[in-house]
């Protein structure tokens, strides 16, 4: 069975983050990688997702178009080994106990703000 769009751009993300940071890769690439990486694993978009058909163009065209410039730019056996190191950590269980302490404490985090924006309000 293939893999989602999301699976594959995760995955693509992972590995140009990797190879970015390979001191393998040539100076340009480095700099595009990051930018490329950091913008797909932002959890903030350039147009937000909520927005109908905008909002999922940017991620459709501007991350794409971001690994294909990555892949003119670095030597396709590093990249290929970077995308197996990626492919194989998504491929890994995720902790059930992680998911839920970083849910604990997001709730914590909005408790205490709603507790601090209402102080003056009881």
């Amino acid at each position: 069975m293939g893999k989602s769009f999301t699976h594959r751009i995760r995955v693509e993300a992972h590995a140009i983050w990797l190879a970015a940071r390979d001191p393998r890769t040539p100076l340009p690439a480095k700099l595009v990688g990051l930018l490329v990486a950091a913008y797909a694993l932002s959890p903030i978009d350039l147009i937000p997702d909520f927005i109908p058909v905008l909002g999922l163009v940017d991620d459709a065209i501007l991350i794409p178009a971001g690994v294909w410039l990555f892949e003119r730019l670095v030597p396709r056996e590093l990249l290929a080994e970077h995308r197996a190191t990626a492919e194989a950590a998504a491929s890994r269980p995720v902790s059930k106990w992680g998911v839920a302490i970083v849910i604990a404490l997001w709730a914590l985090i909005a408790l205490l703000a709603y507790e601090f924006l209402t102080l003056g309000y009881d």
